[in-house]
């Protein structure tokens, strides 16, 4: 276990580490893909006057973004832990009344959920309590395990009764274990992190430490933050700002930040490696995070923008105005714009109160949903040669409304830009693409997909200039989504449903 050094040098951290050639390879994903968010706050002493149960619960509403099936917040003091949590977005699922009632603590932590809703249990929702020797431990994970099935079932042979299928139980239930035969709660979590397989970020909390974990590939975002003398975790920056907390660094791929009454220390569990890279989702920058928000080095809002007018030079077009498609399509659109000198304008007004489409599995329902989210600015469009800029396209349901939308509004012509490359593979490490037979671009050509959404021309970015959108960025990027080339070797393909717990295997 190699350690960072005190708190005097902690704001300046080690090289980014590479991690171990020797990791084991990792097996197929399960069926379950949570996008979710963690917040962690560690009050110090001098600090009893921050509020940790509202400065969470607005750090939530932050994340809202990367999860609207759950939300939870958990208090411990002195090692009593206290939990509200329900299905449900932040401002349903943390009440008011329910808040107040919770006592406040020197150690708090919260998250957002998103999973589909076929497989929502409420068992799942977090953060997670297990009650253990040691006392209790409160734990909240961003990312997917691709291992679940091969630990759960290990674990059940040993007597474990599992109440979720929430990667989180399976984590904590395995840090417990290990925290039977290690000297501290670290370095139970560091012989963790070598049986996991998979993307994590964690926040975690023992009676008197709050840790922060993020996996070797560093395939999820996590960072660290400090408002007065105290310390936070948060999987974005952006909360920082609207808790009035300063950013003060990213959590290395395979690091584990340890916040407790003698301070700040950061140990690393893998020696570094430099003939590995660091993996993290492209996708954060393209769709995921918020464009406030810094990852790893790199702006968001920047990256997006830098996708717009790559896009332009792979793929121009003579028309009258550029726009996006709200809201992670807004940025590119304004790199586009800049990149073409066409005007920039708006075609659509969103309704925000309307729940992410993926949620709402019936299609009538669905379809009814995506009237009311989107209508288009007549006024702005008609008449006019438009190119619609999009983060991405799935299945094509969405697109192809869009371009209707656009097409009634008296849009003359309609030529769709996508600031990413077609979604070609399935994803193992938290992004909810999981069957390849429903992505669109598996099954059409990219002038069938065009003939399809009923646009006069499409254009995607390519893999080579999507990789060139975060250049600085101190990791390496995961583009398997797009490519095919996955930072990991899988030889097979097992897809694990947890829910119905049925296995079935393809080969390559």
């Amino acid at each position: 276990m190699q350690q960072s050094g005190n708190e005097e040098n902690f704001m300046q951290p080690l090289a980014y580490r590479n991690i171990d050639k020797h990791l084991p390879v990792l097996p197929p994903k399960g069926e379950i893909y949570d996008e979710c968010g963690v917040f962690g706050l560690y009050k110090t002493d001098g600090d009893e006057e921050l509020n940790g149960i509202s400065i969470t619960h607005d750090a939530l509403l932050g994340l809202q973004h990367r999860g609207q099936e759950s939300a939870g917040i958990a208090v411990n003091n002195n090692g009593e832990f206290s939990t509200v949590k329900d299905v449900g977005m932040v401002y349903s699922a943390l009440s008011e009344k329910a808040l107040e009632d919770l006592p406040d603590g020197k150690i708090v932590i919260g998250h957002v959920r998103y999973t589909p809703l076929n497989l929502l249990d409420s068992s799942g929702t977090q953060p997670l309590i297990i009650r253990y020797i040691y006392g209790a431990l409160g734990i909240c994970h961003n990312g997917a395990l691709t291992n679940f099935k091969e630990l759960k079932d290990k674990l059940e042979q040993g007597g474990a009764i599992f109440q979720s299928y929430s990667d989180a139980e399976m984590i904590a239930y395995i840090i417990a274990e290990q925290r039977l035969h290690a000297p501290s709660i670290e370095d139970a979590i560091i012989k963790t992190m070598h049986k996991l397989r998979g993307a994590y970020s964690l926040v975690v909390s023992s009676p008197n430490k709050l840790i922060a974990v993020r996996d070797p590939y560093g395939f999820r975002p996590l960072c660290l933050g400090k408002i007065g003398n105290s310390y936070c975790f948060a999987s974005e920056s952006c909360v920082f700002q609207s808790v009035g907390a300063e950013f003060i660094r990213d959590i290395c791929p395979g690091e584990i930040v340890v916040v407790d009454s003698k301070g700040i220390n950061s140990y690393f569990a893998y020696e570094q490696n430099a003939e590995n890279k660091t993996s993290l989702c492209m996708f954060e920058y393209v769709y995921i995070a918020r464009p406030d928000s810094v990852i790893d080095g790199i702006s968001v809002y920047n990256a997006r923008k830098r996708a717009g007018e790559l896009l332009y030079l792979e793929h121009p077009v003579d028309a009258d105005m550029v726009c996006g498609v709200p809201d992670s399509g807004l940025d590119a659109a304004q790199g586009y714009a800049a990149a073409s000198k066409i005007p920039y304008g708006i075609a659509f007004i969103k309704n925000k109160y309307i729940a992410r489409m993926v949620s709402m599995p019936q299609k009538e329902k669905k379809k009814r949903l995506l009237n009311t989210k989107l209508t288009a600015l007549a006024a702005n469009v008609k008449g006019k040669r438009i190119v619609i800029i999009d983060d991405s396209i799935v299945r094509g349901e969405t697109s192809k409304h869009i371009v209707t939308l656009l097409k009634n509004a008296g849009a003359k012509e309609v030529h769709m830009r996508i600031s990413s490359p077609p979604f070609l593979h399935a994803c193992y490490f938290g992004v909810d693409v999981k069957n390849e037979d429903e992505l669109i671009a598996k099954r059409m050509n990219t002038q069938q997909i065009a003939e399809y959404l009923g646009v006069d021309s499409l254009g995607y970015l390519s893999c080579e200039s999507l990789n060139l959108i975060a250049q600085g960025a101190k990791v390496g990027f995961c583009d398997a989504c797009f490519s095919g080339k996955y930072p990991l070797e899988i030889p097979k393909e097992i897809f694990v449903d947890k829910f119905s717990e049925k296995i079935r295997f393809t080969e390559k």
